[in-house]
């Protein structure tokens, strides 16, 4: 799957990834390979990623939003 995370500023992050978690309006949720599409609203917290090479990363947002859809993920934070 594809990952990008973008804040107004810039690119934060943008690559391969197995899993995300984002900090959903109504909790938190996990996007996996060949998840249905989905967009949804994020509160303030973390986003943690886990990359193809294992690698755990977490970037703190105030807010936001996620769209997933043919193993494409793009998320837009505050």
């Amino acid at each position: 799957m594809i990952l990008e995370i973008i804040s107004p500023e810039k690119v934060l992050f943008s690559g391969d990834i197995h899993l995300v978690q984002v900090p959903g309006t109504t909790g938190s949720f996990e996007i996996m390979k060949d998840h249905a599409p989905i967009i949804s609203s994020l509160e303030e917290g973390k986003i943690k990623v886990i990359t193809d090479k294992g690698e755990e990363l977490f970037f703190e947002t105030k807010g936001g939003f996620v769209e997933s859809q043919k193993n494409k993920i793009s998320i837009l934070v505050e």
